[in-house]
């Protein structure tokens, strides 16, 4: 898989294109976004080896490829990455005590439909150490207090590092990340929220939400930054609901919502079809 992302100018797809063909490879899929609001070019390629090779063929080695591309990609001042298909993410969760996006992401991992690993979990509480440690993921309980937040966040860091996650998740984290942790952490941490915010802040949203007489609940999965619940957007996912709804089914619709946006921007940046631009990201679907 082949990710890309620079300024735009004339021949950027002839160039890709061309090396591709040169050295074999066949493109299986394309996405391409010419933004020209601000002159940028995102493209994202599958390919394969040529189309006659057998099993045992011997097909370009991905060191070779990367170090052939480079030339190209100095010259257009791109931004790229090239791994083969099927490349799993590494993956660290953080969870407080709601489970149901942790458990779905468990679940989709192991059975394959999510093309991630999911090296560790951390949590403030003890409440999941069980169910991790039936899937035969590390888990690790740091508690945070006001006092104890600087060395819990040393201390995620070091298993960042330890487990070389290439990607954070908080799967329902009730902690803020302070502006260090978050800059640290930028472009591979994933939050998710409800999407009342900031309409409905502090405690029981979605009683608020009903107080309002909301008719759809959402929720937003995001890159983390500096911004309480404000980064750069990957995924959002709606769901209607009436005046039938009483607040605690507008907080079981509310599970859905974030488990289904969760889980497409994981999947996404897994994937390596989002470009992160600034306040904004380009998913190439």
């Amino acid at each position: 898989m082949l990710t890309l992302d620079c300024p735009e100018r004339l021949g950027i797809v002839h160039a890709v294109t061309g090396f591709l063909l040169e050295h074999g490879c066949d493109i299986v899929d394309s996405k391409q976004f010419d933004d020209r609001r601000d002159g940028h070019f995102c493209l994202r390629l599958e390919v394969a080896g040529p189309a006659n090779a057998g099993e045992n063929d011997a097909v370009p080695e991905l060191a070779r490829l990367q170090e052939d591309f480079a030339p190209i990609a100095d010259e257009y001042g791109m931004t790229w990455t090239l791994v083969p298909k099927g490349t799993r993410t590494r993956v660290l969760i953080m969870v407080s005590r709601f489970g149901h996006c942790l458990n779905d992401l468990l679940y989709r991992t192991r059975n394959g439909e999510l093309p991630i690993e999911i090296v560790a979990v951390v949590s403030n509480h003890e409440d999941h150490a069980g169910l991790v440690g039936w899937h035969s993921i590390p888990f690790f309980h740091v508690p945070v207090t006001a006092a104890t937040k600087p060395a819990a966040e040393a201390r995620l860091l070091d298993l960042v590092d330890r487990f070389d996650a290439e990607l954070v998740v908080l799967a329902r984290y009730m902690q803020v990340l302070s502006d260090d942790l978050s800059a640290a952490l930028s472009g591979r941490c994933i939050n998710i929220h409800h999407s009342f915010l900031p309409s409905f802040k502090g405690a029981k949203p979605y009683h608020q939400a009903w107080e309002r007489g909301v008719k759809m609940v959402g929720a937003t999965a995001h890159y983390v930054n500096a911004e309480l619940d404000e980064g750069p957007i990957i995924a959002q996912q709606v769901i209607d609901v009436d005046h039938t709804h009483a607040p605690e089914d507008l907080v079981a619709v509310g599970r859905d919502a974030e488990v289904a946006a969760l889980t497409r921007a994981v999947r996404w940046h897994a994937e390596r079809r989002v470009v992160l631009r600034g306040q904004r990201t380009v998913v190439l679907r």
